[in-house]
Order: C-alpha cells, then structure tokens, then sequence
C-alpha cells in the first residue's frame, strides 16, 4: 500500500493524467459497477465502495479538476484531447459507465434479494462495512487522541443521521436544488447513502415520482443542485484529503462506523409511511436482537463472507488504484 504521507497539493497535481490499458479501464469499470450496485441499496453508500476499491481519492481529485482552468481553457478553445487528459476523463467515464451498468443491470436483483431476504442482504452488507473500516484504518500510520476523537464525531454523527425520520418539505424551486445538493455529497460520503438523505428531506418519493412521470422541470432542478453539490463538494473533500489526510479518513471511518446502525440486519417495524397513492414509502424500524435459529447462522456466514470479500478486494487491487498513490 502506498505511503499516505507522500502527497502532493491540489496545485502541484499533474495537469494530464496517466495512460491507462485496457486491463486499467476493465479495472476501473468494475469498480464503478461495484459502486453503483452500493448505491442500489438504501443505506449502503457508493462511496463506501470507492473506499474499500482505492479509487476514492483520485474519483474526487479528478471531480475537482473539472472545475480547473487545466481543463476548462482547452475545452472551452475546443483542444479535446488535451482537456480530456487535463480532465482525467479516462479514469471518470470508466467509472461512470460502471456504475451506470450497476444501475440498469443489477438493480432488480438486488431490490429483489432486498424484499425477500432482507436480513441475508444486509448481512452481507454488514460484514462489508466493518472490513472496509478496518481495511481503511490501516491507511493511517499513526492514530492519535485527535484522529481517534475524529473517528468518534464521525460515528456520532453518522449513528445520529441514519436514525432521523423523513420530515415534512416544501416543493418549491430552491429546496428541490438544496435537495439535489445535499443528496449527491452524501453519495460521495463513505457510510452514507443519498437516497436516504432524500428519504429525510421528504423528497424521495417525490423525486421518484418526477423521474417515473418525466416531469423534466423537477428532475432538471434536483440535477442542477447535484451537479453544483459534487463539482464544489469535491473541491472541499479534495483539499481536505491534500491537508489533513489523515484526520479526513478518521472522519470519514466513522461514517462508516455510525452507519452500521442503518445496516444492521435484525429489524423491527414500528411505523410505515405512505404516500398519496396509499403506497408503501418508507418502514420506520428498530434494531432488535436475533433469534437463535438457523437464519441467524446463515446471516453470520455472510457477514464473514463480506468480511473476506473486502480483505480480497484490497488484495486485489493494483497499486496504482489505491489510494494516495
């Protein structure tokens, strides 16, 4: 794994990125169908995925550098090729057409598994995220009491956000964008997802309902609150990693820590929430303990089963893609 303390500045990044083969692009890809399958599931994030797969950093580095004038002077005098090295686009469109094939692919069978073996799924899922928070813990070399209370506001407040209720909102032109915003630097936030952070702010149903009917001025400003969200997102996560390192990953292992609140497979319903239509919104629920039946050894098996998933995948993954390299 490579040395977190050999960085460079946002300023002193490369103005083209490298040449990447085939197997790289193969690589990249999967990593984003990794992602995308991620954000299928409410509660379980894409950028938990980047994390585990050693992308994360250089995926909001190369968000960053969209916003540059190394890659916004070429493009805007039409030299493509040089804006699409400068812009890393190489390393973006790989990724974003993984996650894309997630999306379109993968998702009706992970919505299926999610409605008939819940508590198999987030099991996996479980097992998951605790890897990767060990796996990411070894990223820091030296932990001290700031970096270990670092950890801790990451969990608190992550542990805190999962368990909010989905609140009564406005649907007017602002708080669609706000919406949009919030939901996408959620989604590049280890441990958490931007579908539930719609949930919260009373617009999951609504936005869904928009995207299903094509209501093209809805879906337009929840878009334009995104895109804005993860082009300036990224430039705080960016410099962030590039100064503080270290007390970021702290941070961000906590989200994934206080995220296992969310994911915890055992359930208990209390409430249910229904939209106008008298459809199922939203099951406002309650950690419980499991019974002692065969269904709690199986889900064991998967949480290790995810455990060891992680450790390979680090394994696997080629220096180049690690993060800080």
């Amino acid at each position: 794994m490579s040395n977190i303390d050999q960085r460079t500045t946002p300023e002193a990044l490369p103005p083209r990125a490298p040449r990447r083969s085939v197997a790289d692009l193969f690589g990249l890809w999967w990593r984003g169908f990794a992602m995308g399958s991620a954000d299928v599931v409410p509660g379980v994030s894409g950028g938990t995925m980047a994390f585990i797969l050693g992308i994360y950093e250089e995926l909001i580095d190369s968000i960053r550098g969209l916003t540059t004038p190394a890659f916004l002077s070429p493009l805007s005098k039409g030299k493509l090729a040089e804006a699409w090295g400068a812009g890393n686009l190489s390393f973006l469109v790989a990724v974003g057409v993984g996650i894309l094939s997630a999306i379109l692919t993968f998702a009706r069978a992970l919505e299926y598994a999610l409605h008939n073996y819940p508590v198999y799924l987030w099991s996996f899922f479980f097992g998951l995220v605790i890897a990767s928070a060990v796996v990411v813990s070894r990223r820091v070399k030296n932990w001290n009491p700031t970096l270990i209370l670092a950890a801790l506001v990451g969990t608190v407040a992550a542990f805190w956000l999962v368990g909010l209720v989905p609140a009564e909102t406005p649907n007017t032109w602002w708080f669609l964008i706000l919406s949009g915003a919030f939901a996408i630097c959620a989604m590049i936030l280890p441990g958490i997802s931007g579908a539930f952070i719609l949930l919260i702010l009373g617009k999951y149903e609504y936005v869904l309902s928009a995207v299903k009917n094509f209501e093209i001025g809805t879906v337009a400003l929840v878009a334009i609150g995104a895109f804005a969200g993860l082009l300036s997102f990224a430039r705080v996560l960016s410099w962030l990693f590039h100064r503080y390192h270290d007390l970021t990953v702290a941070l961000l292992i906590g989200l994934m820590v206080g995220s296992l609140r969310k994911i915890w497979p055992w359930k208990e319903v209390v409430r249910e929430i229904f939209d106008a239509q008298g459809e199922l919104l939203e099951q406002i629920t309650r950690n419980v303990v499991p019974a002692l039946n065969s269904e709690l050894g199986i889900a064991l098996a998967l949480m290790i089963i995810g455990f060891v998933v992680v450790l390979l995948l680090e394994r696997l993954a080629p220096p180049e893609l690690e993060v800080g390299s």
